[in-house]
């Protein structure tokens, strides 16, 4: 059963953020470290459906490193919330992804999103796409500690081939 109150399944991002430096430690390739980085969220973050990452290739974003269910291939800047924080370059979070106009539904058991933009020094790298099957399953808390997350990862990680 899935818990109905979100602010419950936040985790303690500060312990998260030390376990993730250890898991990386060592290793500089994107292609590892992404894998990585997406196990260990879809592993630590309770209710998740999703998580992984589109890279950017011109002006789309190519199925990357993830766990979960099969997933669209390609997806264009601008179209549904994976293009959309690709090009604002800004973290989007959904409540409820069947209301989001232009929505990409890849999975139909997802009902919430968080998608993260990867930068290093302004250039777009790519977005960490999170799904969830609970509506409003992401706060601003989770914004707030999975972009210290993505940042540990990007400090430990070279840019993709």
């Amino acid at each position: 059963m899935f818990s109905t109150d979100p602010s419950s399944l936040t985790p303690d991002y500060d312990q998260l953020e030390r376990q993730l430096a250890l898991l990386l430690e060592g290793e500089r390739d994107f292609v590892c470290n992404a894998a990585q980085f997406s196990a260990f969220v879809f592993q630590t973050l309770a209710d998740l459906n999703w998580a992984g990452f589109y890279l950017a290739r011109g002006e789309q974003l190519l199925l990357g490193p993830f766990q979960g269910k099969v997933a669209c291939v390609r997806i264009p800047f601008g179209r549904g919330v994976c293009g959309t924080a690709a090009a604002r370059r800004e973290t989007v979070i959904v409540a409820d992804v069947h209301a989001f106009p232009g929505h990409i539904a890849c999975d139909g058991a997802s009902n919430a999103e968080i998608v993260l933009p990867v930068l290093r020094d302004g250039r777009l790298l790519g977005v960490f796409d999170i799904d969830s099957p609970i509506h409003h399953r992401f706060s601003e808390a989770d914004r707030l500690g999975l972009e210290r997350l993505l940042a540990c990862f990007v400090a430990a990680t070279d840019d993709p081939a």
